[in-house]
């Protein structure tokens, strides 16, 4: 049975996918003591389709990259449920560290990450504000957008 925060999510159309395995020499989240860090997600959806794709500033938009960037949340929430077995389980987001790929212009990443941000809120409430830090690149996997990783901290 799903738990308060998983229920939350459904209520919203939301549905966590299975969690993206790794592409090279790392696992998708290491646990210590009662901190989760989850590795980055680029933003796949459930099909595992790119919700966009290039630099922001060129031909994606602040909105698109701020949608891709939630479903890097998502992703994000699928690996936590995978560690933990139960959203329930987190006590606080602590951060969330967000790359966009950005064209050298770009300016508004902060807009962009706050997709994955307002997520984290809708999923936990108070407890979902934390730390964000966002850095434009020049380049992601795949061509991906925006890749998001996270810290946690769990029970």
């Amino acid at each position: 049975m799903a738990g308060s925060v998983e229920q939350k999510l459904t209520a919203e159309g939301i549905v966590l996918p299975e969690p993206v395995a790794p592409v090279a020499n790392y696992v998708g989240f290491v646990r210590t003591g009662n901190l989760l860090f989850v590795s980055g997600q680029v933003c796949f959806d459930a099909a595992g389709k790119l919700i966009a794709k290039g630099k922001l500033g060129a031909t994606v938009t602040t909105e698109q990259g701020a949608a891709a960037a939630r479903g890097c949340a998502i992703n994000l929430l699928a690996q936590v449920k995978a560690a933990l077995g139960d959203l329930d389980k987190v006590v606080r987001v602590v951060r969330i560290g967000g790359f966009v790929n950005s064209a050298p212009d770009f300016l508004d990443g902060p807009k962009v990450l706050n997709g994955a941000s307002d997520l984290m809120v809708l999923a936990f409430g108070d407890k979902g504000r934390h730390a964000h830090t966002t850095v434009g690149v020049a380049s992601l996997p795949a061509d991906a957008a925006v890749e998001v990783e996270g810290l946690f901290e769990v029970s």
